[in-house]
């Protein structure tokens, strides 16, 4: 067989000091290498190889000056091989003839002979061939190759250079490993693993079909288009499915895909295992199952799917079965209508129908595979019906002979015209000689010279494409998408529906035409496959613990996330000083919140600050009206009306924390309360040290009242004011408090505070502290002169009023801190007028209730008395 005499062709050139010599009728004369179309006979003193057996393997053969090898699956049913390891392996037994893969042999054939009658191409050479099915040869090569010392020649073919084949991957590694080391090159037309690229391993290997892994690459891109994140897988045991299954699942798995199962169709499966898949199929929740197989591999599981009449599977094809006549059989419409696949660009070669329809069956030697094609496609044969020859294949339909648009039958062709065109460079077809512009049949094709042409073939063919390889041996990756319709006669057609460029940028790769698509059962709408529904905006998915990542439940977003898509894995927190909306799927802007005049609360304490103004404007001028009497004169009325302005400002700084804060409000509101109330606690004070005095005056010897008389008590409130103003001054001129959006009350009431925020915070408590202590050294005095002998004493007064100052604004510390928000203002405000209204009810209104119910007391002479009564 031919791959024998390959190996031994290349071994017997590489033997060191090896001469062959030529006999052409001028004598004889020695030079290296091999010549095309000359008689070679061996040294008779060097070792010989011949054959062993007298059976020739079955071949489809044409003699050449040149002759391409082929290989071509025409059976995909082949026994496993019985070896006793004491007789001679027999020759495997096939069934189920492949009409389509017959088709791609022919095809080989006719791109020969189409480059035979062409004069141009290989002017002066004819090609040849020599094609053999590759079960009977991949599965049969244990015949060996013996050197022997014995008058008969191995080298009795035209040179071979190149191999065209295999159809997959497994036998593909096998028969490229073996060519390797010797260079002789192998071109597939339909193997496509991705393993095939590793040029260390496969020197020689080239194709004219895309690798899987832009196959791979191209399914992934279709299956998430739709949005399918939740699919099933079935493989075979070869190579391809292997490699393609395992490249899918990754690049699947990056993209956010779940593969729910994985199923194997063996070898040769038995109906137990058949069954076993097909249940597995029927019981799966993933209703996209993506296939990596051949047509003859699935014939059985489909067979069983559709004899339980399985429907609502969106079957997505790998190239090797899309455009499978076979599989598009009345028995599968119901099962496989609206499969969807990458296949190979077809195209309609012309001539090709005609020579396809002319073969006929032949006794003689060398037609074994026209005549089994004839058996297989007539009915006839063996145990059957006798074929005449006569049938006519124009009556006939079946995937040999539809050749509307050929995908595979092209990348054969393609093989065999970039074999001839590396043929035509390689014998210098263009030259100028003595050979009068014939090729030069003299070359020599050792040492991997005509591998390295092989590579650099570079031509545009009649369909317009640019056929060549790249650095590592492969083609430019096109791919048609096809859909499985059936038509008005209710035939399957490969309808294309979109394209994939492999070569392009990523985001114009995929083309697709959705209004086209047919889908599974012949609906319209995309199928769904999803293990969980994606979850709907305004949540986000939660994996379960030990199920795949597709497999989730639906948790709504927390306050201030949200997921505005559906299917969200994450929720996205809104921005500072946005909130999220009840609904989770959109972010507004908080609401701000501040103590308004608008507000119940803001209203209240709004009335109740106007109610201390009228109420201490009510005083002032009842004190006005009674100036002169005693109560009001014994008072020191000056610092009683001080006071009382004093109060007026306290109430009236009230006002300044209700409302938005502003620029000017944030400065003013902290420093109107601290002088205000220092110097309301200054004119106490001054009362308090003037009641302790005025006692001291009926001590003989006594000149307190000489030394603190109405200068002396103006300067006090001004040198205990002064402190204050300029703390409050240097404050607010150095490190002023200003309007701030407080966002982080919105995780849990979704509002933005406005509030005056103080960037020196010992600034307010400096403030807090100097007015506690004059308040502390108020309570001290007042406390002291409580038991005064006087019919009036205003210290018993103050230092009730102290206590309730201390007890308010002790309490007022932590309820300020701990308050949220504008509660914060609320409570501030709540203690300047209870501190306030305990002074203005303490000092005020008992000399009121005098004055206006009792104007009997108000007279000198009861002034002077030790008590009331």
């Amino acid at each position: 067989m031919f791959f024998d005499v390959l190996v031994a062709e290349r071994k017997l050139q590489r033997v060191e000091g090896h001469v062959l010599r030529k006999e052409d009728g001028r004598g004889s004369e020695t030079e290296p290498g091999l010549r095309i179309g000359e008689v070679r006979r061996v040294d008779s003193s060097l070792p010989q190889c011949v054959k062993l057996g007298s059976s020739e393997p079955i071949a489809l053969h044409s003699d050449g000056d040149v002759v391409i090898g082929g290989f071509f699956p025409l059976h995909y049913v082949a026994t496993d091989p019985q070896y006793s390891y004491k007789t001679k392996p027999e020759i495997t037994s096939c069934s189920s003839f492949d009409l389509r893969a017959f088709r791609w042999m022919m095809t080989m054939v006719f791109a020969v002979e189409e480059i035979n009658r062409n004069s141009s191409l290989l002017p002066g050479v004819k090609l040849g061939y020599r094609i053999m099915d590759k079960i009977l040869e991949t599965e049969n090569r244990g015949t060996e190759m013996k050197t022997l010392t014995t008058s008969s020649t191995c080298l009795y073919y035209s040179p071979v250079p190149a191999v065209i084949g295999l159809a997959s991957s497994s036998p593909t590694r096998a028969v490229a490993h073996t060519l390797g080391p010797f260079n002789i090159p192998l071109v597939s037309y339909f193997a496509t693993c991705t393993c095939l690229t590793d040029k260390h391993l496969y020197p020689s290997f080239l194709r004219t079909v895309p690798s899987d892994l832009f196959q791979v690459r191209g399914l992934v891109q279709l299956v998430t288009f739709f949005g399918w994140f939740w699919v099933g897988t079935i493989g075979t045991t070869d190579d391809y499915s292997l490699y393609g299954i395992q490249a899918f699942s990754n690049l699947f798995g990056q993209q956010g895909g779940c593969v729910e199962f994985h199923l194997t169709i063996s070898k040769s499966p038995t109906v137990a295992e058949i069954q076993q898949i097909a249940d597995k199929l029927q019981s799966s929740t993933a209703r996209v199952v993506v296939v990596f197989a051949t047509e003859g591999q699935l014939l059985d599981l489909f067979s069983e799917l559709a004899r339980r009449n399985v429907t609502g599977i969106q079957w997505i094809a790998s190239e090797a079965w899309v455009t499978a006549s076979r599989l598009g059989s009345p028995n599968f419409h119901s099962l496989l209508e609206g499969t969807l696949g990458f296949s190979f660009p077809g195209v309609s070669i012309p001539g090709l129908k005609e020579f396809l329809l002319d073969v006929r069956p032949s006794p003689k030697p060398g037609m074994e595979f026209v005549n089994m094609f004839w058996e297989e496609q007539f009915g006839c044969g063996v145990e059957k019906p006798l074929c005449t020859g006569s049938e006519d294949l124009r009556y006939t339909y079946s995937s040999y002979s539809d050749v509307t648009k050929v995908r595979i039958s092209y990348n054969v062709y393609k093989a065999v015209y970039a074999i001839a065109h590396a043929l035509h460079t390689f014998l210098n077809c263009d030259s100028v000689g003595p050979s009068g512009g014939l090729c030069e049949k003299h070359s020599s094709f050792s040492n991997g010279e005509f591998l390295q042409h092989l590579k650099m073939v570079n031509f545009t063919n009649q369909f317009h494409e640019n056929v060549y390889f790249d650095s590592n041996g492969e083609p430019v990756p096109l791919y048609d998408i096809i859909n499985w319709q059936k038509d008005s006669t209710d035939k399957i057609r490969f309808i294309k529906v979109g394209s994939y460029d492999g070569s392009a940028p990523q985001t114009q790769q995929l083309h697709i035409v959705k209004n086209m698509i047919l889908w599974t059962k012949g609906q319209l709408q995309v199928p769904v496959s999803q293990c969980s529904a994606p979850c709907p905006p305004g949540s986000r998915q939660a994996t379960r613990q030990g199920e795949p990542k597709c497999c989730f439940d639906c948790l709504p977003c927390a306050d201030g996330e949200i997921s505005n898509q559906t299917g969200s894995t994450e929720c996205i927190k809104c921005p500072e000083y946005f909130w999220s909306d009840k609904e989770k799927v959109k972010c507004v802007a908080g609401e701000e919140e501040f103590l308004s005049f608008n507000d119940t609360m803001g209203i209240i304490l709004v009335a109740v600050t106007l109610l201390g103004f009228i109420l201490t404007t009510i005083i002032t001028i009842v004190f006005h009206s009674f100036r002169y009497t005693p109560i009001v004169k014994a008072n020191n009325s000056e610092i009683s009306f001080l006071l009382l302005l004093s109060l007026k400002l306290c109430f009236l700084c009230c006002l300044v924390f209700i409302g938005q804060p502003s620029w000017w409000t944030c400065r003013l509101r902290q420093a109107a309360f601290g002088i205000s109330f220092v110097l309301c606690l200054s004119c106490l004070l001054v009362k308090t040290i003037v009641v302790l005095l005025a006692f001291r005056t009926n001590v003989p010897g006594s000149r307190g009242r000489m030394l603190f008389g109405t200068f002396q008590q103006r300067i006090l409130i001004i040198c205990t004011t002064a402190p204050q103003i300029c703390l409050c001054t240097g404050w607010v001129l150095g490190a002023p408090p200003f309007p701030f959006r407080n966002p982080n009350y919105q995780a849990s009431t979704g509002k933005i505070v406005l509030e005056c925020k103080e960037p020196w915070p010992p600034g307010f408590y400096l403030l807090l502290g100097y007015v506690g202590l004059l308040a502390f050294v108020c309570l001290l005095l007042a406390f002291l002169g409580r038991k005064l002998p006087d019919r009036f004493n205003e210290a018993k007064f103050i230092t009730f009023s102290m206590l309730i100052f201390w007890a308010v604004w002790i309490s007022f510390i932590p309820a300020y801190v701990s308050s949220p928000g504008n509660f914060s203002v609320a409570v501030e405000i709540f203690a300047i007028l209870a501190s306030s209204f305990g002074l203005l009810l303490c000092i005020f209104v008992p000399k009121c209730y005098i004055i206006l119910l009792h104007p009997e007391r108000n007279i000198k002479k009861g002034m002077t008395r030790k008590c009331w009564r």
